[in-house]
């Protein structure tokens, strides 16, 4: 069960009480709407104020007050949920349990998130520019890195023509041109902004009491000046006029991404269902895009479907051979007009509950994963 606690104005603690790991689990969301405008920076603030503190200015001084920590982790977190885009950090580290008689580790480790949080190195009114210029280039470097993986790329491309009236169609790293637009002072700026403005949302798993966590937060948010704004609620897909694309690359294999929309998303009470006509059609290997489209007729290397429940957003991802574009197209389509007229097996329909049943028992066996679910399925349904 998921315990709430408003710590702070804005601030909302949600602790998964469970002591089966010997690990815990915490990440820290600041919450935005995402637009263009702001999202680049976003996506590069944590990393700049991963990179050091006025007390532990350099990666190697973090690494090591981490291993100290009973080699606890913190990496950066950038997420996009529907509407909103979340930036900030995850925190793994040992249960407080199995530490040595008189340690603590999840105290330090809170310590230790605050003084990333709120004492970075500053000069000229800004973030060091050493660390904003090298986190540029590292972030640039990433989204560069996309083009290589020609599927993740594809798709990419597939949702920024589908959604290029609706947010989602907004990397969920921005833009390689507005990053580099970024400079020190500007995203200092910013991050004051985000601070003041932003609701947050902190979710911990472990076997602490929900009130033992929200005391060692509430004296690192009095902190602060916080005037929380209310985010835009959720809203589903915006539509725009169907468009086909087509970009030539010297590949050996095609990638051909389709996208669909429907009113269902997972505010819905048939969201449930929608997931699994999802299963159905091409989310596993029983499903009738890899048993038909791949197995049967040998049409391409790979066929798959995902749904973005935020949106209510259903695509097509496979690998193909150029020349048989218009017959695997045509094919996809055929299996998703079976799918929609109800057309599927007892088989196909008891393969695809088995395999949604899995993936949810699948949760609870790992911190990392039920902060995942819980995280950004409450921020998916805010607004």
């Amino acid at each position: 069960m998921i315990q709430r606690k408003q710590i702070a104005p804005g601030v909302t603690l949600h602790c998964c009480r469970d002591s089966r790991f010997k690990t815990g689990a915490l990440s820290f969301q600041l919450v935005r709407p995402m637009v263009k405008e702001e999202a680049a920076k976003n996506a590069l603030l944590s990393a700049v104020l991963l990179r050091g503190t006025k007390r532990h200015p350099d990666l190697r001084s973090i690494t090591q007050a981490l291993d100290e920590l009973y080699g606890a982790s913190v990496s950066t977190l950038v997420r996009r949920v529907g509407d909103y885009q979340t930036v900030g950090f995850y925190c793994g580290f040992m249960d407080d349990r199995f530490a040595l008689p008189g340690d603590q580790v999840l105290s330090p480790m809170l310590t230790f998130l605050e003084e990333l949080l709120l004492d970075s190195p500053l000069e000229q009114g800004g973030f060091r520019a050493d660390f904003v210029e090298s986190e540029k280039k590292n972030l640039i470097a990433t989204i560069d890195s996309e083009l290589n993986d020609k599927r993740v790329y594809a798709m990419g491309k597939l949702l920024k023509t589908m959604c290029r009236a609706d947010t989602f169609g907004i990397p969920r790293l921005g833009e390689k041109e507005d990053v580099l637009t970024i400079d020190a002072a500007d995203l200092y700026n910013h991050y004051q902004k985000l601070l003041r403005e932003s609701p947050i949302h902190i979710f911990y798993v472990g076997s602490a009491e929900c009130d033992r966590v929200a005391g060692l937060l509430k004296p690192i948010f009095a902190k602060l000046d916080r005037a929380p704004i209310s985010l835009p609620v959720q809203t589903g897909f915006h539509p725009c006029e169907n468009r086909d694309e087509e970009e030539v690359m010297s590949v050996s294999q095609g990638k051909l991404c389709m996208g669909f929309t429907t009113p269902i998303t997972n505010r819905d009470k048939e969201f449930p269902a929608m997931q699994l006509m999802n299963t159905v059609l091409g989310a596993g290997m029983t499903s009738k895009l890899f048993m038909n489209v791949r197995e049967k007729l040998s049409l391409c290397y790979y066929a798959g479907s995902g749904y973005y429940g935020s949106k209510g957003i259903v695509t097509v991802s496979s690998g193909i051979e150029a020349d048989k574009y218009e017959t695997a197209k045509a094919e996809i389509l055929r299996q998703l007009s079976l799918t929609a007229d109800g057309e599927i097996t007892e088989a196909e329909l008891s393969a695809a509950k088995q395999g949604l049943i899995s993936g949810l028992r699948s949760v609870p066996d790992a911190p990392g994963a039920l902060e995942n679910f819980y995280g950004t399925a409450y921020i998916a349904n805010m607004g």
